[in-house]
């Protein structure tokens, strides 16, 4: 399971009809009746003897149905960055050309082929992810590169123009010519590009030419999530069935109504909605939902806690019986509880992690403890925490905002700002149309956090960091940092045809990057600044870029008298946690 925070890979899409056909030819479900061992659900009632002989075996979603809407649909453009510093080109006929003259043209621009020919713009290739779940007017990063056969240099400091993004298709026209096929548009881009801020020179063109702009896109739908009915399983008994199961575990409200997550569509799909705990961690959700019985008599489902309060205390099968018990809800809470006393850490981390998605109190204490001792949990304890709503949960990630493993601490307070954006510790304020600024004083190293994904945020933990003169930066070619051995430091604008500006301010951070912002620096301006004061030595504390944990690390189990790992551990690469 990946957490909330981590970007999905490149994966094949289809439509839900493709997907259903695609199925149903065998290509997904061969041999899946051996694996099943062809148990069907029965739809009748049964006699209490039949209910005892299959009290064993409860069938869960997961047996009759398959996640539908779990992959990233990528969404592309040709469009045009502007504002270069004489580091653009004139691109060569193209198919990309001709795509982004004839888009030109239709906004309106009376010489397109001119604006093409400048120094100071570049045709780029945009590229973006619709994660599973978005909704229309979330945002996502965007990923921008010259052509191949482009003349460019470098993309610093220039600005992609809006575009809309559509899914794009390239096939064969005539005489053995490429032609780009357009879908429908699904996106709209446009903001600063953010290039490598240390790249410089030939040798790192490839580096220069490429970039991203940080939550620059824009979805214009809402991606739906789904259930897809296997083969043997599609009729409207067993969909409305489903429905009425993942209905009794989940709902939300609408103005005050509660309402179901799932609804049945038809004899093979059922929708629904994400849960708004699960908001950040589509993954899991889609995962508790297929661990959730179809339909249990109460006698099978005692029988069947039973069975998962043992598999519970085992670390090999900890974790699927903690999301089974989650699935099962306020039932499994009893047993997950006992999990909290056992002496193993990995029966602790999954028991806490499945009470945590049901808000239950007891398991901040040792999701904290996981997150500030163990990497291979810190992920997934991070992001159960983010989903609580006991205010203890809020006080376990606070504290741990000053300990000294930087994932750890900007994990934190990702996680806090998933929990309540709006809470003024982690509210911050908006520099212009930029990006996010916070600034805190948790106690702890002084350290400043900035981002290449997600979205444009500079986070400085510890108000009073300050330069180390002497410094002199060129930021974007239009901002010039120089940091005097007096204290004194003068942030300048040069541009052409417009009168020279300059601040004067002292050596703090945060009156830097203020005075930055107030002569019209970009959010790559600011990254490049602080990124170039920390490799010159400039810098009092840590520089650290997405400082997250990450999922997927191996697990080492350990003997009782094993030397435990040190508070704050920084991570050991591995694969494979749940």
């Amino acid at each position: 399971m990946m957490p909330h925070w981590e970007w999905w890979g490149l994966e094949p899409r289809l439509g839900r009809r493709e997907f259903l056909s695609w199925a149903a030819g065998g290509m997904l479900f061969g041999g899946l009746s051996g694996v099943m061992g062809c148990r069907a659900l029965s739809v009748r009632p049964q006699s209490p003897d039949e209910e005892e002989a299959e009290v064993g075996r409860t069938t869960l979603i997961g047996d009759l149905t398959v996640a539908f809407g779990m992959h990233p649909i990528k969404v592309e453009s040709v469009a045009l960055v502007t504002g270069l510093p004489n580091t653009g080109s004139d691109p060569p006929p193209s198919p990309e050309r001709a795509m982004l003259l004839d888009e030109m043209q239709k906004r309106g621009v009376t010489v397109p082929h001119q604006v093409l020919a400048s120094s100071t713009t570049e045709l780029v290739l945009v590229r973006g992810y619709l994660r599973p779940g978005i909704q229309t007017g979330d945002t996502f990063d965007i990923e921008v590169r010259v052509p191949t056969r482009s003349g460019a240099t470098s993309l610093r400091g220039g600005w992609l123009m809006e575009t809309r993004l559509k899914e794009l298709a390239v096939t064969a026209g005539q005489l053995g010519s490429s032609q780009i096929r357009e879908g429908r548009v699904l996106a709209v881009a446009k903001g600063p590009v953010l290039v490598d801020p240390l790249a410089s020179g030939e040798a790192n063109r490839i580096k220069l030419t490429r970039g991203r702009v940080l939550g620059g896109g824009t979805s214009l739908t809402s991606r739906p999530l789904g259930l897809v009915l296997k083969p043997d399983y599609r009729n409207v008994l067993y969909s409305a069935e489903v429905g009425n199961a993942v209905n009794r575990r989940f709902h939300t409200f609408d103005n005050g109504i509660q309402k179901g997550v799932a609804k049945p569509k038809d004899d093979e799909y059922i929708e629904l909605v994400v849960h708004p705990r699960y908001k950040y961690n589509i993954e899991r959700y889609m995962q508790v939902i297929r661990a959730i019985a179809v339909r249990e008599p109460a006698a099978r489902q005692a029988q069947r806690l039973e069975t998962l309060s043992r598999q519970l205390l085992d670390a090999v099968t900890a974790g699927r019986a903690a999301l089974r018990l989650e699935a099962i809800g306020k039932d499994g809470i009893p047993v997950l509880r006992r999990g909290l006393e056992s002496a193993d850490p990995e029966v602790r981390f999954h028991s806490a992690q499945a009470l945590a998605y049901l808000d239950v109190a007891e398991a901040v204490p040792p999701l904290v403890s996981a997150a500030r001792e163990e990497p291979a949990f810190r992920a997934y304890a991070l992001a159960a925490l983010s989903a609580m709503h006991d205010y203890a949960a809020y006080e376990g990630l606070t504290s741990l905002l000053s300990v000294s493993s930087a994932e750890t601490r900007y994990g934190a307070f990702r996680s806090l700002w998933f929990m309540d954006p709006r809470d003024p510790l982690v509210r911050g304020e908006m520099m212009g149309d930029q990006f996010h600024y916070h600034v805190l004083d948790p106690g702890g190293p002084p350290m400043i956090h900035l981002t290449r994904s997600f979205r444009p945020e500079v986070v400085l933990f510890g108000r009073h960091q300050a330069l180390v003169p002497p410094l002199v930066v060129d930021a974007g070619g239009k901002i010039l940092v120089h940091a005097a051995e007096d204290g004194k430091v003068t942030v300048s604008r040069y541009v052409a045809g417009e009168p020279d500006q300059k601040r004067v301010v002292s050596t703090h951070i945060d009156e830097l990057i203020r005075a930055m912002v107030d002569l019209g620096a970009t959010y790559p301006d600011v990254v490049q600044v602080l990124a170039e004061a920390k490799a010159k030595g400039a810098l009092e504390g840590r520089l650290e870029i997405d400082a997250l944990p990450e999922g997927g690390r191996r697990y080492e189990r350990r003997s009782p008298d094993a030397e435990q790992p040190a508070p704050d551990a920084e991570p050991t690469p591995g694969t494979g946690l749940i």
